[in-house]
Formats: structure tokens, C-alpha cells, sequence
């Protein structure tokens, strides 16, 4: 189908035909699941989309089909009827993306419905800043030594604030206060686990409120997307704090069946004070991923935001002392690595330490009280029989999402020889259109890297790539001169000795590898010292079980990526991490089991 206008005469040469004698056009887009059918015509009808525009529709119907939800003639036709404008020949290599398909493609299907809205809400491009102190026992203070660093808005290189910088008198302190709060006998220790549910339910709804000026927040000092941090990063960890709010009383020991006159029986009991650091990605996704599994278990917290992207997490201390958490048991720092994360990881009063970041801190962090490290050189595998458009968009999406800033980024991208060259075309073709520009522009996406430093070390490694023999096909340089901005970057006849090809880049460069056979690709994959995540693009599920079997990583993703949810553990194997985010296995990280044993007069069974 090469136009809209193509597209609608099929539909109405086709009208009344059953679904399995569609032409070949449309019958790829056909699909049998009948419960799913309706659901474009739902969206439209409900209101919760508004087409105005045949071109979005045609985007929405190509797309839409390639994500297996069904539809027939029939929907297609009341689609048609639901678009007021007349036809159009719109240039397809121009259509616009919409906020509908992106969140589909993330898997958080709870979301998609919301993210299909027309418009997104209006909000200021430079949004004001509330809360720039420490928060500690309750209460926002000053730096101990009265000291302040700068926050860079990426877009622009500009300082858009001056926020207190923790030192280790103020881990002391929160630490301190945490402690307090965590004592027997205390209102936290006391409280019954429904209430935490509830509080954790009230911060959620919290974050629910305040979602647009938090997304806003979340592009000022880190750069990405408006539209990403609104329709993605905010209902998914609001999702992931009512889950674990869930959690806290089916916290649940057992009885055990011992030998003798005995009685036994276990506790699952909270840790303690937990010391937590964050990086900057994904400041709020991360902030909520760490503190609501730690809270639904009864914990109490001293957790630490990076110096890059401390705003939200400021922010939403705040809504932790609306939501009626007591004093101590939530307390924010923002400050560097060495010094404040530093003094949290060496503090006595800290009983569990969770991080994540890069290998390197986390080796260091390994000498004292190691918990999660991340980090990732990706394998996303695409074997010759996967659907290839399909492959291509997942492909581009698993690599280029965030600016390439993802621990788990798809970034070796191994194909299969049959079908190398017409990928590698396609991919190139996808990149040169990728969007780069203004987070707060509805069309971008694309934003700026963190910071200077890191363009510096992405540049070079995009120079390294250059120098090694692989073939750069579009990309490759800094956009402009103001922010942090690179263009979207794709090699090919990538080898797996390439530096590009065995270190972390954590930016928007994509690595074509080819390959031959299913025991080669597999060995290759897992040439790595990482493991944190995989993909798998196959139309055969054997091959997908097999391949995912022989994977040594933490997730693995069969013709999608980065399907994150929160029953779904999160975590890495080899030098990619320690234990899992979200889930219950989360619960298992921030509970301690202790036996208790019995002397009676007898035992019955």
C-alpha cells in the first residue's frame, strides 16, 4: 500500500468480505483474536483518541496490526467513517510517530490507553524549581557545610539551579533519623502493614496529580522527552509503587514441620535502614523502583539522587510528607559519589546498601556492602525468519530509547546473514529519520545526552568505532553547538573484538553484527562480562525457547523489548547485578528470614 488513499479503496473494494479472503495489503494486518477486534473503533468511539488527521491514522492502522491486535473490514470501515478530513497523499517516510504506538512498544499495555491521547498537556518549558534542599527526618535543610552544586539543563548547557550538596555530617544525620524511625516501638515499627499500603497508595496518587509538572521537571535536568517522561516513565512507576504498595501484609513467614517437641515457625522481617543510589537515566523511574519495595516491607531509607538529576526526587519529597510517612522514614540526599554516596555505603547504622549505576562504582561499592550493580552490552538477536519491518522498528527502539542512556539498551544488534543487508538498509533509513531535537517539542525523539562529559566519552567511542574497520552509515556527530545533542549513529560489519562492540557506549550509536548460525550467535551473545538483558526476534518459538535458554542474562525479550512491569523481576547476571528489582523477588532483597524455635510438652501432627 503506498497511500492512504490506496489503502481506503481496498478497504471499501473489501467491504463485507470475510477477514481471510482480504487481499494480501490487508490481510497482513488481519488478525482472528476476536475480543481484541473492536479496539481502534472503541478508542475512537470513546473519545480517548481524536483523529483528525488521515495520516496519523494510517501510521496507527500499520502500526497497530504489527503489534498483533486484531481488527476486520468491518472496524476498518467505521475508522474510515470517523475521520472528518478528506483523503490525502501524505508522504509515508514523513509520518509522524504517536505517543500511542510508543508506549505500546514499551509493553505497558495498562498505559496505552492514556497514551493515546491527541494532545499532550500544556505545561512550562522552564518549570519552576520548589524544592533545591536535603530532606531530611521530614524537613528540608541546608547542606550541612552550606555548600551548593550547579544542575545543567542538557538542552541548552545553562545552570537552571543550586542544590544542596550532602556531605557525609548530612548521611549522619539522615542516617540518624532513619534509625530513629526504625527503633522498636516506633511509630513506623508499630504501624499495621495496610496502613503502609495505604500511605504508599496516597504517594501514588500523589505523583498521579503532580504527573505533568514531574514529567516536566524530569526533561529540564536530564533531557529526555516530555512526551517519554509523561506517557511513560510517570505511569510506570506509579504502577510500580500501587503494586508494592500491595505487598505489605502478605509479607507472610511459615510453619515448619521439625523433628521433636518442638514448635517453629519463620518471620519475615525488614532489614533496617537502607542506604540507596541512584543514576541519573531514569532519575523517578529508579527513585521508585528502590523505595517502594523497601517501604512495603517496613524499612526505613536514606537514599541518595544523582547530582545530574536531582529535582524530581527533591520534588517528590514533598509528596512523601503530604502522604503522612512518619519522620526518618524516608530521607533524600543529592550530592556526589565519593563523598555522600561514599559515607552511605561505609556507614555502620546502614544495614543494606542497593545501587545502581556503573561497574566500575559498583566494584568499589562491592568492597563494602555491595547490592546491585548494572550495567549492559545488550545482544538483541534477529534471526531470518522475523518479521523484518517488525525487527527493524523493535531493533531501533531497543537501542535509541532515552538517548541510547538505558542500562539494558539493545546495543549488538547480531543478524542473520540472509537478511543482514536488507536490515542494515532499513535500520539506516529508521535512524535518518529519528527526530532529534527539543524535549519539550511534541515531535522530538530524541533529547540531549546528560552532560558534556558524557557526549565527550560517546564521541570518542563513535571515533574508536570509525578507526576499527566497521562501516559508519549515517550519524556519527554532535548536532549543533548548544547541549549535548549527537545524531542518531548506525555501524555496520560491527566484529565482536571492536571496543564499540564490547564497551558500554550508554548512547544513541547502534552496532550491526552478522551472523550465521544458532550455536555461533548464542556463544557470541554471551561473550560478555555483562548479562543483564536480551532479545530475540524469531517466528519460530522453539528457536525463541531455545536461544532464550542458552542466554546467560537476567531478562529476555522474544519480538519485543524493554516489556518492563511490575510482577516481571528486574536484574543481571555476571558483572550486570546482585539481586532483582521489582517483584516479590524484590520483597526476598529487603526482607530478613529469622527461625524461632519452641521447647513445648508435645508435639502433634
Amino acid at each position: 500500500i503506498a497511500s492512504i488513499s490506496e489503502f481506503w479503496k481496498l478497504v471499501d473494494q473489501n467491504n463485507a468480505v470475510d477477514g481471510n479472503d482480504l487481499p494480501t495489503p490487508i490481510a497482513d494486518m488481519h488478525d482472528t483474536v476476536v475480543e481484541q477486534k473492536d479496539d481502534i473503533v472503541d478508542l475512537v468511539d470513546s473519545d480517548v483518541i481524536s483523529i483528525t488527521n488521515d495520516d496519523v491514522v494510517f501510521k496507527l492502522v500499520r502500526q497497530y496490526s504489527k503489534l498483533q491486535n486484531a481488527f476486520s473490514i468491518e472496524n476498518l470501515v467505521n475508522l474510515k467513517s470517523a475521520c472528518p478530513q478528506a483523503l490525502k497523499q501524505p508522504d509515508i517516510d514523513e509520518l509522524k510517530d504517536i505517543s500511542f504506538m510508543e508506549a505500546c512498544k514499551l509493553g505497558f499495555r495498562t498505559v496505552a490507553r492514556a497514551a493515546s491521547a491527541a494532545a499532550l498537556p500544556k505545561v512550562d518549558r522552564t518549570p519552576k524549581i520548589h524544592h533545591q534542599k536535603l530532606f531530611i527526618n521530614n524537613e528540608f535543610v541546608d547542606a550541612a557545610d552550606g555548600s551548593c552544586f550547579n544542575v545543567i539543563n542538557p538542552s541548552t548547557g545553562d545552570v537552571i539551579a543550586e542544590v544542596a550538596n550532602a556531605s557525609a555530617k548530612d548521611v549522619n544525620k539522615a542516617v540518624k533519623a532513619a534509625k530513629d524511625a526504625f527503633r522498636l516501638g516506633s511509630e513506623w515499627r508499630r504501624m499495621d502493614p495496610c496502613k503502609r499500603g495505604e500511605l504508599m497508595n496516597k504517594l501514588a496518587d500523589l505523583l498521579e496529580r503532580d504527573r505533568a509538572y514531574l514529567a516536566a521537571l524530569e526533561s529540564y535536568d536530564n533531557g529526555k522527552p516530555f512526551k517519554d517522561a509523561y506517557n511513560i516513565d510517570l505511569p510506570h512507576l506509579i504502577g510500580v509503587l500501587r503494586y508494592f504498595a500491595g505487598w505489605p501484609d502478605k509479607i507472610n513467614g511459615k510453619v515448619l514441620a521439625n523433628a521433636g517437641d518442638f514448635f517453629a515457625y519463620t518471620r519475615r522481617e525488614p532489614v533496617g535502614v537502607v542506604g540507596q543510589i541512584i543514576p541519573w537515566n531514569f532519575p523517578l523511574v529508579l527513585f521508585i523502583w528502590k523505595v517502594a519495595p523497601a517501604l512495603a516491607c517496613g524499612n526505613t531509607v536514606v537514599i541518595k539522587v544523582d547530582e545530574h538529576t536531582p529535582l524530581t526526587g527533591l520534588y517528590t519529597a514533598k509528596l512523601i510528607q503530604e502522604a503522612g510517612f512518619p519522620p526518618g522514614v524516608v530521607n533524600i540526599l543529592a550530592g556526589d559519589g565519593p563523598n555522600c554516596g561514599g559515607s552511605i555505603v561505609k556507614h555502620p547504622d546502614v544495614d543494606k546498601v542497593s545501587f545502581t549505576g556503573s561497574t566500575q562504582v559498583g566494584k568499589i561499592i562491592g568492597q563494602e556492602a555491595a547490592k546491585q550493580v548494572k550495567r549492559g552490552k545488550s545482544p538483541n538477536i534477529v534471526f531470518d525468519d522475523a518479521d523484518l519491518e517488525s525487527a527493524v522498528e523493535w531493533s531501533h527502539f531497543a537501542l535509541f530509547f532515552n538517548q541510547g542512556q538505558c542500562c539494558c539498551a539493545g546495543s549488538r544488534t547480531y543478524v542473520q546473514e540472509k537478511i543482514y543487508d536488507d536490515f542494515v538498509q532499513k535500520s539506516v533509513e529508521r535512524a535518518k529519520r529519528r527526530a532529534v531535537g527539543d524535549p519539550f517539542d511534541d515531535n522530538t525523539e530524541q533529547g540531549p545526552q546528560i552532560g558534556q562529559e558524557q557526549m565527550d566519552k560517546i564521541l570518542r567511542l563513535i571515533d574508536s568505532g570509525k578507526k576499527s574497520g566497521s562501516k559508519l552509515l549515517t550519524g556519527g556527530k554532535r548536532v549543533g553547538d548548544r547541549g549535548f545533542y549527537i545524531e542518531p549513529t548506525v555501524f555496520a560489519d560491527v566484529h565482536d573484538h571492536m571496543e564499540i562492540a564490547r564497551e558500554e557506549i550508554f548512547g544513541p550509536v547502534m552496532q550491526i553484527l552478522k551472523f550465521k548460525t544458532i550455536d555461533e550467535v548464542i556463544e557470541r551473545a554471551n561473550d560478555s562480562d555483562y548479562g543483564l538483558a536480551a532479545s530475540i526476534f524469531t517466528r519460530d518459538l522453539d528457536k525463541g525457547i531455545v536461544v532464550s535458554n542458552g542466554l546467560r542474562a537476567g531478562s529476555v525479550w522474544v519480538n519485543c523489548y524493554d516489556n518492563f512491569d511490575p510482577t516481571t523481576p528486574f536484574g543481571g547476571f555476571k558483572q550486570s547485578g546482585i539481586g532483582r528489582e521489582r517483584s516479590e523477588y524484590a520483597i526476598d532483597s529487603y526482607t530478613e528470614v529469622k527461625n524461632v524455635t519452641i521447647k513445648i510438652s508435645q508435639r502433634n501432627s
